[in-house]
């Protein structure tokens, strides 16, 4: 019984370590769907090998591939991900912008304050609502005064929301 239990785990290792190098052949893929389906699949594998891999997908043609892989690198955590994603915060598309605040919010880097800042004023709302989750999620103070003037400005209620949570994420105050 003991011997056949140790079997099956041997088995499902190494169909993990098949899958995984599959998914990372597939990032090359022509098929936008199999090159989507491997981002995604990269993003839930927490193996740092999907990381260069994921990187690379960064520079996709397809929007949908760069943000399905800006996704996936911020569910990775890792370091190695926050220089290659701050360029995408300038992205053209507004998915791959949002994608890209929302992963630099999860990977917790200081580094990536400065650059999410302007994207409290992005014409896209879900955009400036990652921006601002972002902030909050980085507690950085320097966000501070830039997240108070964009409270001002904003209209959107659900923005407003979220720039209130992000300061009392900063400054602790529960009355924000």
């Amino acid at each position: 019984m003991e011997r056949s239990v140790k079997r099956l785990i041997e088995d499902k290792k190494k169909r993990r370590e098949e899958n995984i190098g599959k998914y990372i052949e597939q990032l090359s893929d022509e098929s936008t769907p199999y090159r989507l389906r491997a981002a995604e699949a990269l993003g839930g594998c927490a193996d740092p090998r999907a990381v260069e891999p994921l990187i690379a997908a960064l520079h996709d043609p397809e929007n949908e591939v760069r943000w399905v892989a800006a996704q996936a690198l911020g569910k990775l955590r890792d370091p190695r991900a926050v220089e290659p994603l701050l360029p995408l915060l300038a992205d053209p598309d507004r998915w791959t912008r949002r994608g890209a605040v929302w992963s630099l919010g999860e990977l917790g880097d200081p580094r990536a304050v400065e650059p999410i800042l302007p994207l409290l004023a992005d014409k896209k709302k879900d955009v400036r609502t990652a921006a601002a989750d972002a902030l909050g999620k980085l507690r950085d103070p320097r966000a501070g005064g830039t997240l108070s003037a964009a409270l001002e400005d904003e209209e959107e209620p659900e923005v407003r929301t979220a720039i209130r949570r992000a300061l009392r994420e900063i400054t602790g105050e529960a009355g924000l």
